[in-house]
């Protein structure tokens, strides 16, 4: 029975050792097969791949649009930026003092020369007028009677019936009412000055600011302003405006030299670019340039008269201002878009002969025609890539196209 059991127990022993050895066999024939097939893909992958990279082409280059730099006969201005001061400008301020009954405007209106734009109460005016009035017809009186005595003196003294002392002292009486006569109305004009300064009107036509004192408030007052006054509002003109800017000294070297060699109002003409616009739609006249050269700044003030019928422009906003300074002479032209920033230079992107991208920099000058000025940098013949400069990097290859550049003299 326990041989038996070994046996059988053997048996079952080798048994399971023959299903683990079976089993393992079978496992290391598995991953074989695995291998293999991986490797056969990869075989076949690489295989693909490299046909693929052998067949593969090179991509063509970017093509971009060129033309070499328009050519046009312009006269060189000089850009600054300037900023519009009105031709006339005052603060109202009461020549009178008192209570401000009423302000006839509202904050910001145009008004005319003549309008009324604030009251004093006249009161206390019109009170003085009327004793003014009064100490003129004692004048008056005192005047007349002094005549009629004057008049009977002298008849006695011509009867031998008076003295001439008594004529003398009637003639100083008559003299003196004759001063109080002449002082009462030297006190009606003063009266009537100060009354009628009890309404403010515009001295001209212009835009008024905002009121600075309410109705209802005691204001003080002052002929020649010897003590202190209100302020009541300001008011500036419209129509012309002032332009100030400032030149350099060499600038002003270079206009100076062209004014003299050119005549007439060509000469002194300006032109303008108001706010953000940078269309120089507007002209204007050089009418003032300062006599002595500001030596802290190296520069002179001049100015400029702008027609303002539309009220296009207001005191206190700046404008870009274009100035004549040299003759006509060929001006190399390329479109504004051409022209990279780099820092503090620029840059234009060119195309060698052999379809290389070339950045040269350059120097560059106000915008003409819708272009841009190019001073130096650049030559006749370079040739200027005018659209698809993403893909125009310097020093890689590119195909090219012919284009043009124009002028449009609309945009001057």
């Amino acid at each position: 029975m326990d041989t038996k059991t070994r046996l059988e127990d053997g048996g079952t022993v080798h048994r399971a050792r023959y299903g683990t050895v079976g089993r393992r066999a079978r496992t290391w024939a598995a991953a074989a097969a695995v291998i293999m097939v991986s490797g056969g893909g990869w075989f076949l992958y690489s295989h693909g791949r490299g046909d693929s990279v052998a067949n593969a082409r090179p991509l063509p280059p970017h093509e971009v649009t060129i033309s070499r730099p328009l050519v046009r006969d312009l006269d060189t201005r000089l850009g600054f930026l300037g900023q519009f001061s009105a031709v006339d400008q005052v603060e109202l301020r009461a020549q009178v003092g008192g209570t401000l009954t009423g302000i006839h405007f509202r904050d910001g209106d145009i008004v005319h020369k003549g309008d009324l734009l604030f009251t004093i109460d006249p009161v206390p005016y019109e009170i003085r007028l009327a004793q003014a009035t009064a100490l003129r017809r004692t004048a008056e009186a005192r005047l007349v009677l002094a005549k009629q005595e004057l008049a009977r003196a002298q008849e006695l003294e011509r009867n031998d019936a008076g003295t001439t002392q008594n004529v003398e002292q009637r003639t100083s009486e008559l003299n003196a009412a004759q001063a109080a006569l002449d002082d009462a109305a030297a006190r009606i004009r003063d009266t009537r000055f100060d009354l009628d300064r009890c309404r403010i009107t515009a001295p001209f036509t212009g835009r008024i600011g905002r009121h600075l004192v309410s109705t209802g408030n005691l204001i003080a007052g002052s002929r020649g302003a010897t003590s202190p006054t209100t302020l009541l509002a300001t008011l500036v003109s419209l129509d012309p405006v002032y332009l100030d800017f400032d030149m350099s000294e060499a600038d002003f070297q270079s206009f100076s030299q062209y004014r003299g060699d050119t005549k007439g109002p060509i000469a002194n003409r300006v032109e303008l670019a108001a706010g953000d616009s940078t269309t120089y739609t507007r002209q204007g006249t050089l009418d003032f340039v300062d006599n002595v050269l500001d030596r802290s700044s190296g520069t002179i003030h001049a100015r400029a008269t702008v027609s303002n019928a539309d009220l296009r422009f207001i005191p206190g906003e700046f404008s870009r201002v274009r100035l004549a300074v040299a003759h006509p002479a060929p001006t190399l032209l390329v479109p504004d878009a051409s022209v990279l920033p780099d820092q503090s230079e620029y840059l234009v992107m060119t195309v060698s002969t052999d379809g290389t991208v070339v950045a040269k920099h350059v120097e560059v000058g106000e915008i003409r025609g819708g272009l841009r000025v190019i001073r130096s940098g650049l030559s006749r013949d370079d040739r200027v890539i005018v659209d698809g400069l993403p893909f125009a990097a310097p020093g890689t290859k590119v195909a090219t196209r012919d284009g043009a550049i124009r002028y449009e003299p609309k945009q001057n």
